[in-house]
């Protein structure tokens, strides 16, 4: 028996490719790349600190439509051109996720693969057995 996939889009947060913001199978959300850009103007944010800011407020669009928070994210992936960036990410990370003993796992990638003007995209794995 074939499992049911639920595929989820949110307006403002579209791909240039034929891939939904993130799809449900079962219990099990996972998102494709979220972008840093603004939903209503479409524009990238030059600055990497508002670039992270914007991710996490796609980020937090895309959890909403699938009916879900971040208090289901069990892993956040990152991928940054420039690792000296990691400590405006991690003072974004904290303020999202102040509990040391109830954060997501996070790995981040440096990528040189960005699309221009892009500095950080992110995925999620998310759990919504409880829903």
């Amino acid at each position: 028996m074939a499992a049911d996939r639920k595929s989820y889009a949110v307006d403002g947060v579209p791909h240039g490719s034929p891939i939904p913001a993130a799809a449900r199978v079962g219990p099990l959300i996972w998102s494709s790349p979220i972008p840093p850009r603004d939903p209503v103007t479409g524009d990238t944010p030059p600055d990497f600190r508002a670039q992270v800011e914007r991710v996490f407020a796609n980020m937090a669009l895309v959890l909403e439509a699938a009916g879900v928070t971040f208090a289901h994210v069990g892993k956040i992936e990152f991928w940054m051109l420039d690792n000296d960036d990691r400590p405006a990410l991690n003072a974004v990370w904290e303020r999202h996720f102040p509990d040391e003993t109830s954060r997501p796992a996070r790995h981040v990638h440096l990528s040189a693969a960005l699309p221009p003007g892009v500095r950080l995209t992110a995925t999620f794995q998310a759990w919504a057995g409880d829903l």
